[in-house]
Parts: C-alpha cells; structure tokens; sequence
C-alpha cells in the first residue's frame, strides 16, 4: 500500500515537472514568434518615418505608405490578381518538376551503385554551373513561354535535391539494412522501411529549400521573355525607373514565399509527427 501511494506520488511529480516543461517550450516558441513579428513590424516603422522626414531617398527606396497604395491600385483594376496566378503557378509547376524528378534521380543512384559513381563527376560539375546565367539558353531549349521558365525553375532545384536526398539515402545507418537482409528482405522493401522513412526530414528541407529555389528560376525566366507576373512587374518597374513598382514586386515576392514556406513547414510538423 505504501510503495503504491509512493509510486503514484512520483508520477504526479513527473507529471507537473512535463506539464511546467511543455509551458515553458510553449512559451519560448509564442515569444519567437512574436520577436519576429516585432522585427517585421519596427522595420516597416522605422522605414515609414524615414521615409516621411526625407532622412532616405524615397525615388530609390520608395516607402511602405507609397507600396500600399500601389497594392490597392492594383488590387483594384483586377491586374495584381493576374500577376499572381501566373508567377505562383510557374513556380509551383517548377516546384514540383524539380523536386520529384530530383526524388526519383536520387532514388536510382541509389539502386544502381556503380551509376552513382559514374555520375558524381557529373553531379557536380553541374551544381557548380551557374543555372541563371544558363537560362537563355535553357528558354531557347524548352520554349519561349511557360514551358521555359518552368523549366528554368526545375533546372535550379533538381541537382540540389539529387545530390541531398542521395547523401541522405547512403548515410542510413547500415545495421539496419543489414538486419532486413538478414530477414529476407530485397532492396525495394529496404528502400520503403528503412531508406525514405529514415530521410523524411531530409526531404522535407528539401521541399523548404526548393521553394525559394523555385521562386528565383521563375523572376529569372519572367525577366527573361515573360509579359506577366511578379518578375515582369520587377522589371519593368526597373526599365521605367518606377522604384515603387519594384519595391511592390519585391515585397509581394516575399510575401508568398513565406506563406509556401510556413505551409511546407507545417507539413513537416505533420508528416514526421506521424
């Protein structure tokens, strides 16, 4: 009866110290995001004010007052909406190209050794090839539209994502791989208990980190030969010395790359939570 009421002592105990731990994490993560918030906000401020006593240069940096309107202008007349489909959807489109292709590369380097090593020099020459400077070339290849700057942005993606996820797939801690031989097992059930299952953290950092890569294929592609979206806006913005319009491009830019970023990063919470 004692040892009874002195177990359950102790585990009331663990209890309240977990409970006090999990308010303390929640805590630190609500002040974090709050820091962030505060930072984002004071900036816009701070910009504003300097803006308004003419301590910058507001033909350069323009101001976020200036930025808004022009939001609303083009809100208005329906054009912003356009822009925003066309740039999203190419990067989405590129997104996903690159990525997929990249997680089925990955996968057959894997399974083919001696391939692996015949492409590594390859791999490599190729990640250190500057892909934005190859663009016109790779436009003139996939085609003046769509279909080049997505390319584009697939282009830029790809060969990150290979060379991440197979690094990942052959640093798998090799006892296990050898306890499912031992079991029987061929090299596509490995491959499906062992090799994704242990890199699904990988592959999510690389859905996070293709995101942004995405996004600067298609500006660069919409520089390029677009006469729509986000990228165009930007440069014409710039050819026209119409900083406002360049600062709103820019701004809007970052604004949906965090809205994919913060969704790819509750995905993961998901996926390696199940």
């Amino acid at each position: 009866m004692w040892k009874r009421n002195e177990r359950s002592q102790n585990q009331a105990a663990i209890s309240k110290e977990h409970e006090q731990y999990l308010k303390n994490l929640k805590k630190e993560k609500d002040f974090i995001k709050i820091t962030q918030v505060m930072i984002f906000a004071v900036f816009i401020v701070l910009w504003e004010a300097a803006a308004r006593y003419r301590l910058i240069d507001t033909f350069l940096t323009s101001s976020p007052g200036a930025i808004f309107e022009l939001i609303v202008k083009f809100v208005k007349d329906g054009s912003l909406f356009n822009h925003l489909y066309v740039s999203t959807t190419e990067t989405i489109a590129g997104f996903f190209t690159g990525t997929i292709l990249g997680f089925f590369v990955s996968i057959l380097l894997w399974w083919f050794e001696k391939l692996a090593r015949i492409t590594d020099p390859y791999m490599v020459i190729l990640n250190s090839l500057p892909k934005t400077a190859l663009a016109p070339i790779i436009i003139l290849w996939a085609g003046m539209g769509f279909s080049g700057i997505v390319v584009t942005a697939a282009s830029i993606s790809v060969i990150v994502t290979i060379m991440t996820l197979y690094t990942g797939f052959i640093n798998v801690e090799k006892d296990k791989i050898v306890l499912l031989k031992t079991l029987g097992a061929n090299k596509f059930q490995i491959l499906k208990k062992v090799i994704i299952p242990s890199n699904i953290p990988n592959i999510m950092s690389v859905i996070k980190v293709n995101i942004g890569l995405s996004w600067i294929g298609v500006i660069v592609g919409e520089f390029l030969v677009s006469k729509a979206g986000i990228g165009y806006l930007i440069l014409y913005g710039s050819q026209t010395f119409k900083l406002d319009l360049v600062m709103m491009g820019v701004f809007i830019l970052g604004l949906i790359a965090a809205v994919m970023y913060f969704f790819a990063a509750w995905l993961e919470k998901k996926v390696i939570k199940y």
